[in-house]
């Protein structure tokens, strides 16, 4: 047995010194920032010095509770300034984040915590109720956390308990390896933990700060839940890596919105198309000055082209960015820029600076200008597979792409347009149906607000076109005067056969209409 130590070989230390993570770039952020504010949510405002403070003490406390490099480590709650103080600390102490859907069941959650193998869990007062029903043997420790306005659940520790001061060594992980399992919304099956690396999750914020054109000047809103990867890596990562101040919400009310976009002069904000559509539909927007609001992004679902034609109409100086996407791409694909949407509303616009993507048919060909093909990608920013799921990671990634699930056209520019998901496309009397197509017809009408369009078994048509649809405030409107303005705008074929006025829309938590749930509920006879 040699007493001499073994040198590092070479290729080890290469390694160790080009690695990448996600605390390495907060902790340039602090240096490069220093004072500058980086985080202000309700009463609390951080520092980026402090706020890097803040997580590396949070990191040792993890690392003193007995968390180890590679355990899970789980968080079911709203937005706060306690939330993004752990998403750092996890990663700072090597450990991978899961974050929870605060809109799931307790079976739904404890499902994601056992498939997960989550050893920690951190809950607000409005999830522990859920927390603990779903908390399963592998939960050793769980902790409450800070809402906007609300202390801890009582009960339980609190997150600040594990603050400590006890210096951390250098982080061990980053490059390849795992930062955070994120769960897809299981419209179909039981949700699949998407698995993003540092690398993957950093080339994301490099797309981002570019083609969003992030700065040290944005001041931003984070009102969509940052258990989303939409509003957690397109959006607030990048900006705490340019050094933007960040407000940070847990509600996305139109009123709070509205409030915080011009009690602050934010200069950014992003939203799915449902809660843009709120802002323009709120009383509260009258006589409010938001011309401190630039930059607008929207994502998670198709903006109706009224609906984007009225928000340029309310908002001139308002500059807005399609965001293209899904949990496994961490999440942007392509992007539409300001100044493309002039020509081209209702594109997704063209791939982001680190992604490939194309439109091919059942057979990996890529399709002709205009044809319907599935959308597939090529990325550093992927996944690196379904946790504990090789045989959906295969299926997800045959032909050497990662396949979307998204049907979609390309121009002879590059530009895609996206049709629908190939679940939601509707076969009617033989033909094709894109509820999109229909949904943009009916977003025509000037008393219709929202609208959903799905497919429901018929003997006669197979599938009938259904429209569910949400009048504007004092706006009427019979079924007959429906089908009267679908055919100045579509095919006979394409148009519903079946309407159904209802009072809302039900959406999860990032803003997307759940069409499953409608289809289960138009089929129980509940609308």
């Amino acid at each position: 047995m040699s007493l001499v130590a073994e040198t590092p070989r070479p290729e080890a230390l290469i390694a160790a010194a080009r690695a990448q993570s996600l605390s390495a770039m907060l902790r340039r952020s602090a240096e490069r920032h220093g004072e500058r504010t980086a985080i202000i949510c309700g009463e609390v405002s951080w520092s980026y010095a402090g706020f890097a403070r803040e997580v590396e003490r949070l990191a040792a406390g993890l690392r003193r509770l007995g968390v180890a490099p590679g355990d899970r480590v789980a968080i079911l709650a709203r937005n706060s300034h306690a939330f993004i103080a752990l998403r750092f600390a996890i990663a700072r102490a090597d450990a991978v984040l899961v974050p929870i859907n605060f809109m799931l069941t307790a079976d739904d959650v404890r499902y994601i915590l056992d498939h997960s193998g989550a050893r920690v869990l951190f809950a607000d007062a409005t999830t522990i109720a859920v927390a603990a029903a779903a908390r399963t043997l592998a939960v050793e420790h769980l902790f409450g956390i800070d809402g906007e306005a609300a202390p801890p659940p009582a009960g339980l520790p609190p997150w600040t308990d594990l603050r400590h001061d006890q210096p951390l060594p250098p982080e061990t992980r980053g490059g390849e390896d795992l930062l955070q399992i994120v769960y897809t919304s299981g419209t179909e099956s039981r949700p699949k933990g998407a698995m993003l690396s540092h690398n993957a999750v950093l080339w994301q914020y490099q797309s981002c700060v570019i083609d969003c054109e992030w700065t040290r000047d944005t001041v931003a809103l984070h009102a969509m839940p940052l258990f989303h990867c939409a509003q957690l890596d397109a959006m607030i990562g990048p900006a705490l890596q340019i050094g933007a101040r960040n407000i940070i919400t847990g509600s996305p009310a139109a009123d709070n919105v509205l409030d915080l976009l011009s009690r602050h002069r934010i200069t950014s904000f992003f939203a799915p198309p449902t809660v843009w559509i709120s802002l323009l539909r709120s009383p509260a927007i009258v006589g409010r000055d938001l011309s401190s609001l630039v930059k607008g992004y929207y994502g998670a679902s198709i903006m109706p082209v009224e609906v984007l034609r009225e928000m340029r109409e309310r908002l001139p100086q308002l500059r807005l960015w399609n965001l293209y996407g899904q949990t496994e791409i961490a999440p942007v694909a392509t992007i539409l820029f300001p100044e493309e949407h002039e020509a081209r509303l209702g594109s997704a616009g063209r791939p982001t600076l680190h992604v490939d993507t194309r439109i091919v048919d059942d057979a990996m060909n890529p399709v002709a200008p205009g044809e319907i093909g599935e959308i597939v990608h090529r990325s550093p920013q992927l996944l690196s597979g379904y946790w504990n799921d090789p045989a959906r990671t295969a299926e997800a990634f045959a032909g050497g792409w990662f396949h979307s699930g998204d049907l979609g056209t390309i121009d002879a520019a590059g530009y895609i347009t996206v049709v629908d998901r190939k679940k939601d496309m509707i076969k009617s009397g033989g033909e094709n149906v894109a509820s999109r197509e229909v949904e943009e017809a009916l977003y025509r009408h000037p008393a219709i607000s929202e609208v959903a369009v799905i497919g429901l078994p018929d003997p006669k048509w197979i599938e009938a076109v259904t429209a569910l649809i949400v009048l504007r405030d004092g706006h009427r409107l019979t079924a007959a005067e429906v089908l009267e303005h679908c055919g100045q705008h579509l095919a006979g074929f394409k148009t519903p056969k079946r309407i159904v006025f209802v009072e809302t829309l039900p959406r999860n938590a990032s803003g997307k209409i759940l069409k499953r749930e409608l289809r289960l509920s138009l089929l129980a006879g509940d609308a």
